[in-house]
């Protein structure tokens, strides 16, 4: 299969499809990759290392599109790349459809197979391509979060770990799973004093005993984020339903309630946002305040940190790439249920129920279209 690479194009992004060591694997087993020229350069990776592991290097982003077969990204494919997909060939990136209508329309129109990392699902149950984004954008938040609780980034000059005689910065975290765990670990570790809410009894006391009681767990409910938004001096969103438009859970009122200078860290963006008065933001940019109350929501977090997280998510992607190359995408997708939970669009039908669902259009199960 002829694989192609594009360097990515979205504000500050940073991170690359493939690594040289991805490459090698696709090349070994006769496959042939296209790397645009400079694609791994904010990750670290020389052109050069591609052609070692036997890549091709090539010009332009039209050329890679032009000549492959299936195209491998980090981010969901920019309006201009949308406009250079073709009827058949297979797109692997992550998507995030449920909240962008103008993407899921050109990927419709388009033709293409389109398989997002953020629906793959797991034996266990899990989102395993979903999960090492999750863990780096968990630990980012609450470094990017005390930045912003700094005075001159427009925050109320507090300090996370507090010091002798001056308390923490009491931190609270809305979901539990793998983004709100992570952040709890860097929080606890920067000093603050940690809550985290959840629906799950399950998942709370797993994440009790996971940290031997040092933080706060709360059952969810509307009133007890209300309470604990309330008190906060840093809020961060870490609320996922898959596939699906993440739930506003913060609502315009509750700002009303928070400090002067407090910060929300929305990692649900890429969903959507879980505060009514999140919208997304880069990281030119990454911070605006609505009602006196700093809001950072970056959709793309984990750029920031892109050698780390390119090389997470590589270590995650590659057993599911090498299949759709080695197979093609019909007979990956059906010998692989979980795979299969990866098709959003197809042939310009919506095949991941959630996103048909937040933008009222047609549903056809993948099972329908693999048939």
């Amino acid at each position: 299969m002829r694989v192609g690479v594009p360097k990515e194009i979205k504000d500050n992004e940073y991170r690359v499809g493939l690594i040289p060591s991805t490459v090698e694997e696709l090349t070994r087993r006769g496959h042939q990759v296209m790397v645009e020229t400079r694609a791994g350069e904010g990750a670290g990776v020389a052109d050069g290392e591609y052609v070692e592991a036997g890549g091709e290097i090539v010009a332009d982003a039209r050329d890679v599109f032009a000549r492959a077969e299936m195209i491998v990204k980090v981010k969901e494919p920019q309006a201009n790349e949308r406009r250079m997909l073709r009827s058949g060939q297979t797109l692997f990136t992550y998507l995030h459809l449920a909240p962008d209508r103008p993407q899921t329309e050109d990927l419709i129109a388009s033709g293409a197979v389109c398989i997002a990392y953020e629906t793959v699902t797991s034996s266990t149950g899990g989102l395993p391509l979903l999960a090492p984004m999750s863990e780096v954008a968990g630990r980012l938040a609450p470094q990017v979060g005390a930045h912003a609780l700094e005075k001159a980034s427009g925050g109320r000059g507090i300090l996370l770990g507090g010091v002798p005689g001056a308390p923490a910065a009491d931190v609270v975290i809305i979901g539990g799973g793998v983004s709100g765990a992570n952040a709890a670990t860097i929080a606890l570790g920067m000093g603050a004093h940690v809550t985290i809410l959840d629906r799950s009894i399950e998942v709370l006391r797993r994440l009790a005993a996971q940290f031997d009681g040092r933080v706060q767990t709360i059952f969810s409910t509307r009133a007890a984020i209300a309470e604990f938004v309330g008190r906060a001096d840093m809020v961060i969103g870490a609320v996922l339903v898959p596939g699906a438009s993440a739930p506003k859970l913060i609502t315009r009122e509750m700002l009303g309630t928070m400090k002067p200078g407090s910060v929300i860290v929305d990692i649900a963006i890429d969903q959507g946002g879980c505060a009514e008065t999140s919208r997304p933001t880069t990281h030119s940019h990454p911070t605006y305040v609505v009602d006196g109350v700093v809001h950072y929501c970056v959709a793309n977090m984990p750029g920031a940190v892109a050698r780390t997280s390119t090389f997470a998510l590589n270590n995650a992607t590659l057993p599911f790439t090498l299949a759709l190359a080695n197979k093609g995408w019909r007979k990956a997708l059906s010998d692989d249920p979980h795979l299969r939970a990866g098709l959003n669009i197809c042939a310009g039908h919506v095949t991941c129920e959630p996103v048909a669902i937040a933008h009222g259009l047609p549903y056809l199960p993948a099972e329908t279209m693999l048939s």
